[in-house]
């Protein structure tokens, strides 16, 4: 069996983090499949979706990391082309990517006590988000 269903967010960008494991959990209690996988993908080239402690201070150390790694006042030839500001966010995606798929076991998505599931929107400017959730099982 496949269920499909999104997730509709409004994100601030600029590394902007939503928890939406809930959302998740949620999804799979209405799909009706008790084990299987579920994966998950956000339609944008400038977000991300991840599992990572959802607290304040790993929240700013993983800011402060992607910083450091595509820094948003960097040179980006991307931004030469179209001239938008946001070649960071769009390499920020390409290094954590746009999807993922996580177990189901018994109705449960296999997480563990401290892992959530994030979007996070790099864009430089607030944007609505759509992640698409897949659960295929029995």
């Amino acid at each position: 069996m496949i269920y499909s269903e999104y997730i509709n967010c409004e994100t601030k960008g600029y590394t902007d983090i939503i928890n939406i494991t809930d959302d998740i959990k949620r999804i799979i209690a209405r799909s009706g499949i008790t084990n299987g996988i579920a994966t998950l993908g956000v339609t944008s080239s400038t977000s991300a979706i991840t599992t990572l402690e959802f607290e304040p201070g790993l929240i700013a150390d993983f800011r402060k990391s992607l910083e450091i790694v595509a820094p948003v006042d960097g040179f980006y030839a991307h931004d030469e082309k179209w001239h938008d500001g946001n070649g960071f966010s769009h390499i920020r995606s390409s290094l954590i990517g746009t999807s993922k798929t996580i177990p189901v076991v018994s109705k449960s998505l296999m997480t563990g006590t401290w892992q959530q599931v994030i979007l996070v929107d790099f864009d430089n400017r607030p944007r609505s988000r759509k992640v698409f959730v897949q659960i295929f099982g029995e």
